[in-house]
């Protein structure tokens, strides 16, 4: 991770770490990276709800036609929708204006490479340089000068993509999506409506302040409520750009990322679509699912914690599917990134064909109790190294074996430690994770365990 680009972007408070000149400033830059005599950059922006998104797109629009590169606007989409749009219509570099499942004084800016994946870490290197840099790139002048373009027609398309995915009509579905007020207010309710769905919608009344607030895949309570209220089949919450998904069963159970990967792969495998692939998963899904492969006789791989990294593990090897626990499905060959439309989809597909309901699809996936604890300490990577954190660390996991695990690791948009623990028990889950805590206290390096 650099400076200001972490594994999901350039993200703060707006105006305060992410400012308007960060924005006017990437957009020049971009659009000069991508511009030569003879080709002028198309570079495609999309944004989410948030107040402070149009401040950010109109800042990166002025820096790139500056540069002399054309902005085209999808206006309020989804992170993937950009991600698919890039690639498809030959764009040289997509934006997306998001700080995902933030709240709404946070924004970022996600930049995506023409073949719709997260950005090189090499150009971000160069981007980065020249944030912190007095160095003067051209401005373009008369004819040179881009244009802004209304790309709306990129988003319609994007959403007919989408309801091509189904196999099947919902008719006769009763389901509730959670739009998290965020990016897809609109869009998820077309897709479903249009499948034929009995369609229950809560937060699509975006207001710019209210993204992520009690609703979507972070307060999934309110799905819940919902599902069981009108007695729905399932239920689909989505975060603010819609990258992610986590679903409710018709009994008002959370299904997981880790769920909704093993149900997935269960059904590619018993319907000969798996192959040889493997589950990408990251260090931080739960045992159970691991455990539930092994059944199937499926295997898997375990990358860093990022969507990113699962990304590039796929591509690598050619897998047909990876994510996270948080709900960052993606599906290889029909997506680059994360999306919570189509994980929601590609559920329906299974439920659709295989005529059961979700809880029954998701019970064979027993999830082992987990503990995770957010924790200030004075330094990060010292903290990581200190002896008393390490033993302690080690002689945790001797104690638990093969019936639970420990996983210490950085946050990699937060200045904290993460401190995890699997266990046959809450309570094993528990000690585990304060023995931990209590040695960087005991080697004074803890500060404050967050709430």
């Amino acid at each position: 991770m650099g400076k200001y680009f972490g594994t999901d972007g350039f993200r703060g408070e707006a105006n305060c770490e992410l400012t308007v000149d960060h924005a006017f400033k990437i957009g020049r830059y971009v659009g000069n990276y991508y511009s030569t005599e003879d080709h002028k950059a198309k570079i495609v922006i999309g944004k989410d709800t948030r107040r402070s998104s149009y401040m950010f797109e109109t800042a990166l629009c002025a820096g790139l036609t500056a540069s002399g590169a054309d902005a085209y606007l999808l206006h309020v989409t989804t992170t993937p929708s950009v991600s698919y749009i890039t690639r498809i219509d030959d764009f040289d570099c997509g934006i997306m204006i998001t700080a995902s499942h933030n709240p709404f004084q946070d924004n970022g800016i996600k930049l995506i490479n023409g073949d719709g994946e997260k950005m090189e870490e090499s150009m971000l290197e160069g981007l980065e340089a020249y944030l912190d840099s007095d160095e003067k790139i051209p401005y373009a002048y008369k004819d040179g000068i881009g244009c802004i373009v209304d790309y709306a027609a990129g988003r319609n398309r994007y959403i007919g993509y989408l309801i091509s995915l189904a196999t099947r009509s919902y008719k006769g579905y009763r389901i509730g999506l959670d739009c998290a007020n965020g990016s897809s207010w609109q869009m998820a309710k077309s897709v479903f409506d249009a499948l034929g769905a009995d369609t229950f919608v809560i937060g699509n009344q975006p207001n710019g302040l209210n993204v992520n607030v009690k609703c979507g895949s972070t307060h999934i309570e309110n799905l819940q409520a919902l599902v069981k209220e009108n007695h729905l089949d399932a239920g689909f919450a989505v975060d603010g750009d819609a990258d992610r998904c986590i679903a409710v069963d018709e009994n008002g159970n959370v299904i997981n990322g880790d769920h909704i990967m093993y149900l997935c792969s269960k059904f590619m495998h018993d319907t000969g679509k798996f192959g040889d692939s493997r589950v990408v998963t990251t260090i931080m899904s739960n045992m159970g699912l691991y455990k539930a492969l092994d059944e199937l006789g499926i295997g898997y791989e375990k990358t860093k914690v990022g969507d990113k990294y699962v990304a590039e593990n796929m591509k690598e090897n050619g897998h047909l599917l990876g994510g996270e626990q948080s709900g960052h499905i993606i599906f290889g060959r029909l997506a680059t990134t994360g999306d919570g439309i189509m994980t929601a989809i590609k559920v329906m597909e299974v439920m659709t064909e295989t005529k059961q309901s979700l809880s029954s699809l998701a019970a064979p996936m027993v999830v082992y109790p987990q503990v995770l604890k957010n924790v200030v300490v004075t330094d990060k990577d010292e903290t990581l190294q200190c002896k008393e954190v390490v033993d302690t660390v080690a002689r945790v996991e001797e104690e638990l074996g093969n019936d639970g695990r420990v996983v210490l690791r950085k946050s990699g948009t937060e200045p904290l430690l993460r401190v995890m623990s699997e266990a046959t028990s809450h309570e094993r889950c528990e000690a585990a994770v304060d023995e931990i805590i209590a040695a960087m206290d005991r080697a004074g390096r803890l500060i404050e365990v967050k709430k």
